[in-house]
């Protein structure tokens, strides 16, 4: 459904959020190889979200990424459209260019009902309450079972 780059930093994140719960900071080679993805385009990931404000990085021995205590919860909404824009929910289903209400795709209604209620899920889950369900969840998002 997403790109593999907001995949990535969804589960970048998620990781991120287990481990601070843990007291901890882990760092560019334990995230990759705990959830299964290429160094470079993680650490290029990672970098983006410093950017954005999402985590921070600390640098040194002890080092890592970090949520901010203070920053309110990161809803899976604010992640996605960072990296693929807000138009991911409003293009057309097919790609055509002149999908709208007044000239509609043959998925159109259905694929309105999807967005609308993906639009909803991806604006009310956030980051943190994910990392804190079951670990079993973790688990199949990290990719380890």
């Amino acid at each position: 459904m997403f790109r593999k780059e907001t995949e990535y930093a969804l589960r970048s994140l998620i990781y991120i959020q287990v481990q601070n719960l843990s007291n901890t900071t882990p760092g560019i080679l334990e995230i990759a190889s705990e959830i299964g993805t290429p160094k470079p385009f993680t650490a290029k990931i990672l970098q983006r979200m410093v950017k954005n404000g999402f985590i921070e990085s600390i640098k040194g021995k002890n080092g890592g990424f970090v949520f901010n205590k203070n920053n309110p919860d990161l809803t899976l909404k604010d992640v996605i459209y960072s990296i693929e824009g807000d138009d991911i929910y409003s293009r057309c289903g097919l790609g055509l260019s002149t999908c709208d209400d007044t000239c509609q795709c043959p998925i159109h209604e259905s694929f309105s009902e999807i967005r609308e209620a993906t639009e909803k899920l991806i604006s009310e889950e956030t980051i943190q309450r994910l990392a804190k369900k079951k670990s079993t969840l973790v688990e199949i998002v990290l990719n380890r079972i």
